[in-house]
């Protein structure tokens, strides 16, 4: 996807000098947020959902957590420790997909019926700890989603469901970790219960991206899932774990989650380009 580039012609004059033009190139990123919806680290979180999203530039609410980098052509996500959505502790300035946007959210996919998600994006800046470590953002997530019908089934009071995928930008490397069901032999009932389901041990890939740009690709099938980085190194998903996720409805997830409560943390993620595919 290449950018809209926009060239503006300035003329600097004074009574010595002859003119003198220069070009001044700035690039807006063609990102499409029509399917997309904004979470805030303001307010309860705040949320912004089309079409008030495709107006991130003017909005008030937006300006200060999700901006243009115009010189780079990039959309900048900005976020801090402060406000946080149910079931998580910590903050973040990260999109949601909403495959149709009236129902917001209402309406989502399963492995069986599968999707890609692609973005270029770069770490633009991070805070440190009191150790002079870097802290880590989560930058593309799978989460999972319970029917209205498998919430009343278990008696929970709302439709969350574990991510079954995070990708972390840690310490200019790329983590990935995954769910893993504790007990292979857990009834329906069971395996739709959140504390069903843990962490495996993760994977980094072998190539430090630092704050360059990058390019992940998350490609799902019936029982797969893949995570490529910058077309040359991937790691596959397609044991008993993902099979048995299947019964989960799914949901794409990009931005910057700060994985922190440091008071003085911060981190700004640029995208480039960030297109979601459902065949």
């Amino acid at each position: 996807m290449i950018p809209f580039v926009l060239i503006v012609e300035s003329c600097h004059k004074n009574n010595d000098e002859p003119n003198v033009e220069d070009d001044v190139r700035y690039e807006v990123p063609e990102i499409d947020l029509s399917n997309w919806k904004v979470t805030l680290p303001i307010g309860n979180p705040s949320e912004v959902l089309p079409p008030e999203i495709l107006d991130y530039a003017t909005n008030e609410t937006l300006k200060p957590f999700m901006y243009n980098d115009s010189i780079e052509g990039a959309l900048v996500f900005y976020t801090y420790p402060e406000a946080t959505t149910t079931n998580t502790a910590y903050s973040r300035t990260e999109l949601r997909e909403l495959m149709n946007p009236e129902d917001k959210g209402e309406t989502n996919w399963t492995f069986a019926q599968g999707g890609s998600m692609k973005g270029t994006l770069a770490m633009s800046d991070i805070s440190k700890d009191d150790e002079g470590e870097y802290h880590r953002a989560i930058i593309m997530q799978i989460h999972g989603r319970l029917t209205d019908e498998q919430r009343d089934l278990i008696g929970e009071n709302d439709n969350n469901a574990p991510p079954m995928l995070k990708i972390y930008w840690t310490d200019g490397f790329v983590r990935v970790k995954t769910k893993v069901l504790k007990d292979l032999n857990a009834s329906y009932e069971d395996l739709l219960e959140t504390d069903a389901w843990g962490d495996d041990d993760g994977h980094t890939f072998s190539e430090s991206v630092g704050f360059e740009q990058f390019t992940l690709e998350v490609i799902v099938t019936d029982g797969r899932m893949e995570v490529i980085l910058n077309d040359n190194e991937s790691v596959v998903y397609d044991d008993i774990h993902i099979e048995k996720w299947g019964v989960f409805e799914n949901y794409f997830k990009a931005g910057n989650y700060l994985v922190t409560k440091d008071s003085d943390a911060f981190s700004k993620v640029k995208y480039f380009e960030l297109e979601v595919n459902h065949d």
